[in-house]
């Protein structure tokens, strides 16, 4: 059975997500201790016991979700399983920047703070409430995309995650989300809904955030991922450090192509995919992308333990 390691995005943040990890793994609560040291501050604190709506906060939940996906990774290693078990990794958006520090392309540290300029500099990149994302659900990528184009009316609107064969959201100016919203439904949408979100991601108006990324990104070390990367950009395999440093660049404002990924990972062999961290969203799209996949989701220590069985 061919494998792959797949990492969730934001939005799987939870209070007290890792901490079993970190009770019952040494590997993995050094790397709760190495990204508090990284970031000056004690994250671990918030994740496992501050207030939700500073986790939601992007510029903590991008370096808390890596956190615990990475602590995840580590329990597993701990127990035999290494990353180099799967033919391939893949993250949504933030989840790319797990998967590329699972598989040894970036430093932990690096990725901690990689993590918190991206949502602090997503964050600034549009003044709160011009902005919006909403899902449309129930209709297909290129329906939503057409509603997307039709509801611009000069503002921005794109198609920014596409999730599934029946969930697409789009991403750009609130007045232009809201028509979207309007002509979703008139195309036969089960439901259109606003997302809370504090950012537009994923559009052209992330420019900002971009250029910020390029810039940190440029002063990183970025090896070779010891298993390939599927990337969100290209929705395909790939291992050189430059074109992943470029793509990361890219993935700011470019759409999150997720449903291509996974057809692009089954159509490659892979029959299993392990969600390593908090939350089961991905194992959820994966199973309406590829109806016969196997999901495991391993986010605690009795995942783990029912992992290695």
């Amino acid at each position: 059975m061919t494998r792959a390691f797949v990492f969730p995005g934001q939005g799987a943040q939870a209070i007290g997500m890792g901490r079993a990890l970190a009770e019952a793994y040494p590997a993995a609560r050094a790397v709760f201790d190495e990204v508090d040291a990284a970031l000056g501050e004690k994250l671990s604190a918030l994740i496992w016991g501050g207030a939700g709506e500073d986790l939601q906060l992007t510029a903590n939940a991008q370096p808390a979700l890596m956190a615990t996906s990475i602590a995840a990774m580590r329990a597993l290693e701990a127990e035999g399983v290494a990353v180099t078990s799967a033919a391939y990794v893949a993250g949504h958006s933030l989840g790319e920047y797990s998967a590329l520090c699972a598989a040894g392309a970036i430093g932990l540290a690096d990725t901690a703070r990689l993590l918190r300029l991206r949502g602090l500099a997503m964050q600034a990149a549009v003044p709160v409430g011009v902005g919006a994302m909403a899902a449309l659900l129930g209709l297909d990528f290129e329906t939503a995309a057409t509603v997307a184009a039709e509801a611009a009316q000069g503002e921005v609107c794109q198609a920014a995650n596409d999730n599934d064969p029946a969930q697409v959201v789009v991403s750009g100016h609130r007045g232009a989300i809201e028509r979207a919203l309007e002509l979703a439904k008139a195309r036969g949408a089960k439901r259109a809904i606003l997302l809370p979100v504090s950012a537009p991601f994923h559009c052209t108006l992330m420019q900002p955030a971009a250029e910020a990324m390029a810039q940190a990104l440029a002063g990183v070390s970025i090896l070779a991922p010891k298993v390939p990367l599927v990337s969100n950009v290209r929705a395909e395999a790939v291992s050189d450090p430059t074109l992943i440093r470029n793509l990361l660049v890219e993935q700011v404002t470019g759409s999150v192509r997720w449903r291509e990924s996974v057809m692009w990972m089954a159509a490659e062999g892979v029959s299993e995919f392990v969600e390593v961290g908090a939350g089961k969203a991905l194992s959820g799209m994966i199973r309406r992308i590829v109806r016969e996949a196997e999901c495991r989701a391993v986010g605690t220590p009795e995942d783990v333990a029912a992992f290695i069985g």
